[in-house]
């Protein structure tokens, strides 16, 4: 192509045809103000692939070769701000009344099984991890927690676990020297946390790829859903339902809420938040 970058403008109709493909796609809702966000993170994606103009580019994205170029440009337009210990007041309730409540269902015979939907880095999934050390509650082998997200580039990092220091800003010293290992390159995740944790790629309004998740008691999925319309919004939390067992915990942004999205999850007051119930069902916990 010829021209500079910066000469590369996202139109109108071209930017209402991209956040369509987007949203399609991902759930992910782009209002009218974020065209000029859209048109600076995805300018150089277009130099890259040497496309002449955006128009040129949507059109691309829609066909069956664009897909992979599709997970490209989501990657680049999401937003994956995240530290260890975000959100601590939920993250207290999580570990001083969810995992105990956990515990006393499952007994010795079960296993927990804890879902971050959504999480980026991965630095929410090491710190559930983490809680649930600290909690004493489980062995090693009872517990499995699964990090998911749309980004590839974002599963990568969580998977590697090499984190620098703006990611511990709210890391209470004891448990950063118990759990993570200073070394040249990064603080590194040790391998008692890493043990337990699982990362893959997955993409949330896709319910059928979600059944490889498996059914769990807990579900995180913080400063998310806020990204998606009211319909994905419905789609995915009709999802999460049909992954929780009854009896299990969805924890949500402390900005988020069920209101006009779903009647099916209990509001259950505990000490330090609020959160959401599948509720118990007939025949205890651990039937559908």
């Amino acid at each position: 192509m010829s021209g500079k970058p910066e000469d590369l403008k996202l139109e109108a109709d071209e930017y209402r045809l991209l956040r369509e493909i987007i949203n399609k796609h991902s759930g992910i809702y782009f209002s009218i103000d974020s065209r000029a966000i859209l048109e600076r993170k995805l300018r150089e994606r277009l130099v890259a692939q040497r496309f002449t103009s955006f128009g040129e580019y949507c059109q691309f994205l829609r066909s069956d070769k664009g897909k992979a170029e599709l997970d490209e440009a989501v990657d680049l337009v999401t937003v994956n701000e995240t530290y260890f210990f975000r959100e601590d007041y939920q993250l207290r309730c999580f570990q001083s009344e969810i995992l105990p409540d956990v515990a006393r269902d499952i007994g010795h015979r079960g296993r927990l099984s804890v879902w971050s939907a959504g999480c980026s880095t991965g630095e929410e999934v090491y710190t559930i991890a983490a809680l649930i050390k600290e909690s004493g509650l489980f062995t090693q082998g009872e517990v499995r927690i699964f990090g998911s997200d749309i980004s590839r580039r974002c599963v990568a990092a969580a998977r590697r676990g090499v984190y620098g220091p703006s990611s511990f800003r709210q890391t209470p010293s004891e448990l950063r020297r118990r759990y993570f290992v200073e070394r040249a390159d990064g603080v590194h995740v040790g391998d008692e946390l890493r043990a337990l944790c699982n990362f893959g790629q997955l993409n949330l309004v896709n319910p059928e790829r979600a059944a490889v998740v498996g059914r769990v008691q807990v579900i995180f999925c913080r400063n998310v859903l806020i990204y998606f319309d009211n319909a994905s919004r419905r789609r995915v939390i009709e999802m999460f339902y049909e992954r929780l067992l009854p009896g299990g915990y969805l924890m949500l942004g402390h900005s988020e809420s069920l209101l006009n999205v779903s009647t099916a999850f209990e509001l259950v007051h505990l000490r330090e938040d609020l959160v959401y119930r599948k509720p118990v069902t007939m025949g205890g916990r651990h039937t559908a």
